[in-house]
């Protein structure tokens, strides 16, 4: 649905751009204005592609965990607990350094399936962490 967003975004704001009236017909916007109008139309789709794109996939070093920003892979060693709850919107994964991470591709909106994949998740890591040598 974000992909498709993101089209109907660069289209949406494309045809803006091109139909804003410009100084030759008497309009206030200038060929400058009309590209940052499209340049904004990008801008919303690059956000929207990248938001298609978060996810979390397990490899043999460790958890690859890609956000809306931030792409990282956390060892399966440095990985302390994995939490649903508390009211966060998302799962979070704490790391034995202290730091918490959020993986914002399992979301509580999501319902019983965001509380299987967080299930899920708990018990892969905890798997990987009997499996893997520290």
């Amino acid at each position: 649905m974000a992909i498709i967003t993101a089209l109907i975004s660069v289209v949406l704001f494309g045809l803006i751009a091109v139909l804003l009236p410009g100084f030759d017909v008497g309009g206030r916007w200038g060929p400058v204005d009309k590209l940052m109008v499209f340049g904004l139309g990008l801008a919303v789709a690059a956000l929207l592609v990248r938001y298609a794109r978060i996810g979390a996939w397990p490899q043999a070093e460790g958890l690859r965990v890609r956000n809306l920003m931030v792409s990282q892979l956390l060892p399966w060693q440095e990985i302390e607990d994995i939490r649903f709850g508390g009211g966060e919107p998302w799962v979070q994964i704490d790391l034995v350094a202290g730091e918490t991470i959020a993986v914002m591709a399992i979301q509580r909106a999501d319902g019983d399936e965001g509380v299987a994949q967080a299930q899920r998740l708990a018990e892969l890591v905890a798997e990987r962490q009997r499996t893997t040598p520290h």
